[in-house]
């Protein structure tokens, strides 16, 4: 991988409005990635609980209502900015998701890179249970 970023978009037969309620609600975002405090709100800092690699500290950094949001991704560790944008379409709504910044210069960098580069799209899919009204 010569690009430091993971880059997907993702279709989902849902309003714009449930995508962005499971992206941004505690208790949905628990449901298809990690349990966390998150809130669509600038300087908003939350922890994520992540299975197998404890809590990661996050900061939204920006946020327009519905559309888009920013956050900082494991910060002091990682820092990485993920972001979910969202663009309605006549059948739904495609998800588009760009998580940067990681450091090729270093083994950890790399190794979040390829990790979350395989990982992404299998956590991306679990959206579709919540959306689709399953536990």
């Amino acid at each position: 991988m010569t690009e430091n970023l993971v880059r997907l978009q993702r279709h989902f037969p849902h309003p714009a409005e449930r995508v962005w309620a499971a992206l941004t609600t505690p208790e949905l975002l628990a449901r298809w990635w990690a349990p966390g405090d998150i809130a669509a709100v600038v300087g908003h800092r939350f922890t994520l609980d992540m299975p197998g690699w404890g809590e990661q500290h996050c900061e939204i950094l920006a946020v327009e209502p519905g559309t888009s949001l920013t956050f900082l991704f494991a910060e002091g560790v990682l820092d990485t900015p993920i972001t979910w944008r969202l663009e309605g379409v006549p059948d739904g709504t495609v998800l588009h998701l760009e998580h940067s910044g990681f450091r090729l210069d270093t083994p950890a960098g790399r190794q979040a890179l390829e990790g979350m580069g395989k990982g992404w799209p299998a956590v991306i899919a679990r959206i579709d249970r919540v959306l689709d009204g399953e536990h």
